[in-house]
């Protein structure tokens, strides 16, 4: 295999990293932005939103930019921007300032996210395997660096500014020192048959399976959300235990799902990516039942287990299955299909929140057992016709789903 393509995969996975890392020392640093700048948790509630919509905006742009300049260009200037904006809200003194700091650091994560999932479709299609669920997976091993990188700065009594600072500027270091090993821009002829990079590109209909693929993103990532924000409280109030013991509810979802990613795209190289969504869906409505249903605390945390496992492997076949079914319009479709579901993301938790008002919590988790199991059914929107000619990916698997 060219080494130049071992050395993109590698240095994709460190991007990915990168992102995880810049994200989660902003969370590790929630509740000393909070305290520093006075507000209450409904209020930081409301400028949560603003990062969201932030990262929602520099999704799109990302996703675009990468489909007309190459994602080498703007992965490591995507992540230049999310390092220096990092800095922003430790900065802020004020309400305003603080809102208006998270608005722009959710644009610069939002354009790196796009960008390096559209990077990750590049190797992927390179490689002519399923390589996607890996990268997701490192993403995570990023918020652990976060959550030791803020344990030391506030053993050695560094305020948040200078936290914030000394990671920003390594992350944008780290940025640009793997910059040369990206992969240059491939030119694609577009599927309408426009040339490459005209401007008649950008106006072509979106397919409506992309709104699919969108969709099904939106109801996964709602799931995945529900379970970041909700599980440690379930275990807490519904089954009354312990906050050390809660606390295991969100450990076990997170391990389970890191450790479905790294086995996912195995998985799916051998069954098809269609099997890794329907089954894998089916296997989460099963373990979101077991935690609504569950009397005891270790059946629950089995039920959080199978969750994650489950859901583990469907948002990179989503991203995947976007990217590569119009390599020209590689980013934009990605970006489609990111955005849709990081909004699910953030409207879990809220979702959950308001059901509480009408049922008991652990009843409220069979909202998302029928999501997953809407996922299963509509899997099959992952077939795609064979494709012949240099942008086929190959699919060995695909045929057997």
């Amino acid at each position: 295999m060219d080494r130049g393509l071992r050395v993109a995969r590698a240095v994709t996975f460190v991007y990915f990293i990168l992102n995880g890392t810049l994200l989660g020392m902003w969370v590790v640093m929630i509740p000393a932005v909070e305290e520093r700048v006075g507000i209450s948790h409904a209020t930081l509630g409301g400028f949560l939103v603003l990062l969201g919509v932030g990262a929602f905006a520099g999704m799109q742009l990302g996703g675009r930019l990468c489909d007309r300049i190459g994602s080498r260009l703007v992965v490591p200037g995507a992540a230049v921007l999310c390092g220096a904006t990092l800095v922003l809200p430790g900065l802020a003194d004020r309400p305003w300032a603080l809102g208006a700091a998270l608005l722009v650091f959710g644009f610069g994560n939002g354009t790196l996210d796009a960008g390096m999932n559209a990077h990750a479709v590049q190797v992927e299609h390179a490689y002519g395997r399923p390589v996607m669920s890996a990268f997701h997976a490192t993403f995570s091993v990023g918020g652990v660096l976060a959550a030791l990188a803020g344990a030391a700065a506030f053993g050695l009594g560094w305020g948040v500014p200078a936290a914030l600072t000394a990671v920003g500027v390594l992350g944008a270091a780290v940025a640009l020192a793997a910059a040369r090993g990206l992969l240059p821009a491939v030119s694609h002829e577009p599927a309408d048959g426009h040339e490459a990079g005209a401007p008649a590109r950008g106006s072509r209909a979106v397919p409506t399976r992309i709104w699919l693929l969108a969709v099904l993103a939106f109801l996964v990532m709602l799931c995945e959300g529900a379970a970041n924000d909700w599980s440690a409280l379930h275990l807490k109030t519904v089954l009354g235990a312990p906050e050390s013991t809660a606390a295991f509810a969100y450990g076990t979802f997170a391990a389970a799902m890191t450790v479905g990613r790294l086995l996912a795209d195995g998985v799916s190289a051998r069954f098809g990516s269609t099997n890794v969504l329907r089954y894998g869906s089916a296997l989460a409505a099963g373990g979101i039942t077991l935690v609504a249903l569950a009397p005891w605390i270790p059946a629950a945390l089995a039920g959080w287990a199978l969750f994650g496992l489950g859901l583990s492997g469907c948002v990179p076949q989503l991203f995947s299955a976007a990217g590569h079914a119009d390599p020209a319009a590689a980013g934009a479709n990605v970006s489609r299909v990111a955005g849709l579901g990081y909004i699910g993301m953030l409207a879990g938790p809220a979702v959950i929140g308001w059901l509480t008002h009408l049922m008991d919590l652990n009843h409220t988790f069979l909202l998302p057992a029928l999501f997953c199991v809407v996922a299963a059914a509509a899997a099959g929107v992952l077939r795609t016709p064979a494709v012949t000619g240099a942008d086929a990916r190959p699919r060995s698997a695909e045929a057997a789903s």
